[in-house]
């Protein structure tokens, strides 16, 4: 008999942090490039990636693009995704924080990026995570963020006898755009990636 728990995000990804890099695929297949498209030309400036996780952005990021001069600084709210993330790319700062909480200077980033985090963030929260992001991100920085179309959290598996589920909310896509708009963001950019003709993943660019 299988074995699930519920968890927190913290306790959650550190438990399935190996695990990870296994569905970087399918994470991928939910952008379908066009979060790196929306990002202005990131060469000699400071990006900040929120949920980083193991690092999956900022090595599209190196990989895809013209990252000279560059310099990546990597939050997750799990420290052993970051752990994961600092051996693969040594380059790079590691924060331990909470998205509604950056432990992080004001006006210290040009751009942010938070792909697969608000998924993760009570609806209630959304304004304060996002005025976070506003406060770290210098005077015209851009915001680059990815809402999926998630219902229902999947299952993860840990071994052949357990399985995790971590917890996640729902957010409508307008709920996501004025949320931001609270936080006095102006929305540049909004694109849908559809399947079957349902929309799956929600990625905007807003700038403060």
């Amino acid at each position: 008999m299988t074995t699930r728990k519920i968890l927190p995000s913290q306790e959650g990804y550190d438990l399935y942090a190996s695990k990870y890099d296994q569905r970087l695929s399918y994470l991928d297949s939910f952008e379908k490039d066009e979060l790196v498209k929306l990002l202005p030309d990131i060469r000699d400036k400071r990006i900040l990636d929120i949920g980083s996780g193991t690092g999956r952005i900022i090595q599209i990021l190196k990989r895809k693009t013209s990252s000279a001069g560059a310099h990546f600084t990597a939050v997750d709210i799990s420290t052993e995704m970051l752990n994961i993330a600092k051996k693969k790319i040594p380059d790079i700062d590691i924060v331990h924080s909470d998205m509604t909480d950056l432990n992080l200077e004001d006006d210290s980033f040009d751009i942010v990026i938070a792909a697969f985090v608000i998924v993760h963030i009570h609806s209630k929260d959304l304004t304060k995570a996002f005025d976070e992001v506003a406060r770290v991100l210098k005077p015209g920085g851009t915001f680059v963020l990815t809402n999926i179309n998630q219902r229902k959290a999947p299952k993860l598996k840990l071994n052949k006898k357990e399985e995790l589920i971590i917890e996640s909310h729902y957010h409508i896509p307008d709920h996501v755009i004025k949320a931001l708009e609270k936080s006095f963001f102006k929305i540049e950019k909004e694109i849908f990636i559809e399947e079957d003709k349902t929309w799956i993943n929600q990625i905007i660019k807003a700038i403060i």
